[in-house]
């Protein structure tokens, strides 16, 4: 049991992660200092895309849940909307190569704004 809730845990942080890659920039703009967690987390995430990297969140969770006995995702909440957030059925390298762009264009759109407001 508690395996799975570590794998379940580890899906909602790679949800966050996700999010702050996105959208982390926005943060920058109220708080300077997230600036140096959020270029790095940016440039990972487009490199994970780019150049279609295994991601070690994906790899843990995958053994915490061989760990757990479990073959695949469940019914449960965090496996029916959150999992299909992360991992979309259809994801083809076109469309990672999208997803990469478009936390580019997102991330220079908003540095943009934060060097032109110093």
């Amino acid at each position: 049991m508690l395996l799975r809730i570590a794998a379940d845990s580890l899906v909602l942080f790679h949800l966050c992660f996700i999010l702050f890659v996105l959208f982390g920039g926005l943060l920058a703009l109220r708080w300077r200092r997230v600036i140096w967690l959020h270029l790095p987390a940016a440039a990972w995430g487009m490199a994970v895309e780019f150049f279609h990297l295994p991601c070690p969140l994906t790899r843990w969770e995958n053994l915490l849940r061989h760990l757990a006995g479990q073959e695949g995702y469940g019914a449960g909440f965090i496996e029916h909307y959150i999992i299909a957030l992360i991992y979309p059925a259809g994801l083809t390298p076109q469309i990672q190569l999208g997803l990469g762009a478009l936390v580019l264009v997102i991330n220079i759109a908003v540095y943009t704004r934060l060097v032109r407001r110093w």
